[in-house]
């Protein structure tokens, strides 16, 4: 009987301290220690207007961070060649950003809301190394998405810009969810549920740049993804964000007007 109840108590112990660390412990940071992200990771004629002047450069993605809405409008990351590998990475907890200066969300608040913790940076686009692996498990690289649009239309457009990519070479993703007022909101903090998500991807060339825009509403869809490109104009007034505040008004007036596909195999 004795052992019995030994028996029981240390279950119950185990059992406490395996929720405890679940819900209480986290590490404090994913940064690399020897690393120097001061540098420019993107080139800033390509890189979008920040609109609550809250960017944050971690080694191997930025971004701008909105604490209204909890969450990043967006995130901005160069995609490369030598990127695009199988390597198997144990996933990491979630952890606040320890760059953000008002801390980005809890990931406890997508507990129990219906929605996932949806990367922007995708962690598939950094299996190269530990350490962006790992970094894109900041909560402020998260947005909620619902389950099927993120395993479904969502999916299908990051696989196809790693096509691209493995195609063309060298490119720069910006992704991120249209933050707007009246939205749905998730948790203690309040986190927004965007409507509709968009990615620009960019292809640099001495010929003349080249890139193309999604809107893809949230929910999940068969469409082709050539219909959910959108011009950088469009894309403008539905988010609020100056997409190439840098370039010059010339370069502007002659590319953000239209919907230029060809090169791009879909």
């Amino acid at each position: 009987m004795k052992n019995k109840t030994i028996y029981t108590l240390l279950f119950i112990t185990c059992v406490v301290g395996f929720w405890v660390f679940e819900n209480f412990y986290t590490p404090d940071t994913y940064s690399n220690p020897e690393s120097d992200s001061d540098g420019p990771l993107i080139d800033k004629l390509f890189l979008p207007q920040s609109t609550t002047d809250e960017v944050v450069q971690h080694d191997y993605f930025m971004l701008s961070y909105s604490e209204p809405h909890e969450q990043a409008e967006w995130v901005a990351y160069p995609l490369q060649r030598s990127h695009l590998t199988h390597d198997d990475r144990q996933r990491p907890y979630f952890i606040e950003d320890p760059k953000v200066k008002t801390k980005s969300a809890d990931w406890r608040n997508y507990k129990g809301s219906g929605y996932d913790r949806g990367h922007l940076c995708p962690a598939g686009d950094r299996r190269f190394s530990e350490y962006a692996y790992n970094e894109t498990f900041y909560t402020s690289n998260i947005s909620p998405q619902n389950r099927d649009f993120n395993a479904g239309v969502w999916n299908r457009l990051e696989q196809q810009v790693r096509q691209w990519c493995k195609k063309r070479g060298d490119l720069v993703v910006i992704t991120g969810g249209v933050l707007e007022k009246g939205l749905e909101e998730i948790g203690e903090e309040d986190v927004d549920v965007p409507e509709a998500f968009f990615k620009v991807v960019i292809k640099k060339s001495k010929a003349g740049d080249e890139f193309l825009a999604f809107l893809i509403p949230h929910r999940e869809s068969q469409k082709p993804l050539n219909q959910f490109l959108i011009s950088i104009d469009e894309l403008e007034k539905r988010s609020g964000i100056n997409f190439f505040v840098n370039q010059p008004k010339e370069w502007q007036d002659k590319l953000e007007t239209d919907i230029n596909a060809s090169g791009w195999d879909f």
